[in-house]
């Protein structure tokens, strides 16, 4: 069997990702020859390699971009780190119907840090969580399988608390006045429960920014328990002069526009 037979026979049952190994295993010829033909399909654009060891085969329709969509990969790629994951923050809020900014990478959740992955136009971007195994996620449905998201509720909270992925408060603002239509007031404080509470302190000022009252109505009372001394709202300005929320016992010390 050849290199094209091989992505080809793969292609037609449903899959569209390899090893090295499992490609020298099925292709005839020594390892050399084998990696030799996977580097000739790469330079023809059949396949495409988003780390070392790891090819996926790239149909027709995404060879301009040199790679198919990161989320038609992403849990294969994961499996084979042996890495558990999510999609978060701006990726997870466009899966959740929040898509007024389009994420320029896919925003992945990962327990430590990690260089981020090109393939073609496609980048996947890791944010570390290292308790990133305790919260809540969604599995949906994808093109190529099944992916691991966020739930909307870990995603507004995450929004909040990673603000330098999500285009800062402003967007993140933006981001929550759609989200807010897809999520639920109990699961917003049990995953509340999970996280530092500033984030919920935060999350609840700007809910009621966007007029998601019922959603800044339901952390009050987890707040009230939970959280012991004013914080900032914008973590690195200064809180001379500003004023505070004492709701959300917080220094209000800037100004978060939303878009229209």
């Amino acid at each position: 069997m050849r290199g094209e037979q091989y992505i080809d026979g793969l292609a037609a049952s449903g899959r569209y990702h390899f090893t090295t190994e499992a490609a020298i295993d099925a292709i005839e010829g020594s390892d050399d020859a084998v990696r030799a033909q996977l580097r000739r399909l790469r330079q023809h654009g059949r396949i495409a390699s988003p780390i070392r060891s790891f090819h996926v085969v790239v149909p027709p329709e995404y060879r301009q971009q040199g790679c198919p969509p990161a989320e038609h990969f992403i849990d294969q790629l994961m499996a084979f780190l042996d890495e558990p994951y999510y999609v978060a923050l701006l990726s997870a809020a466009e899966r959740h119907g929040a898509a007024h900014q389009r994420p320029q990478s896919l925003q992945v959740m990962v327990r430590t840090n990690r260089a981020p992955v090109e393939c073609g136009n496609v980048r996947v971007l890791f944010i570390a969580r290292a308790d990133l195994e305790r919260m809540p996620v969604s599995t949906l449905k994808t093109p190529r399988g099944y992916i691991k998201y966020a739930t909307p509720e870990l995603t507004a909270l995450e929004l909040v608390g990673y603000p330098q992925h999500a285009g800062g408060l402003d967007n993140v603002a933006t981001v929550l006045g759609e989200l807010h239509e897809a999520m639920d007031g109990a699961k917003l404080v049990e995953a509340a429960r999970l996280s530092p509470v500033g984030w919920a302190q935060r999350l609840g000022y700007l809910l009621e920014l966007v007029d998601a009252v019922d959603l800044a109505a339901a952390l009050v009372p987890f707040v009230d328990e939970q959280a012991n001394s004013y914080i900032p709202l914008r973590r690195s300005e200064e809180i001379a002069g500003a004023t505070r929320d004492a709701r959300w016992k917080l220094v209000v010390n800037t100004d978060v526009e939303p878009d229209a």
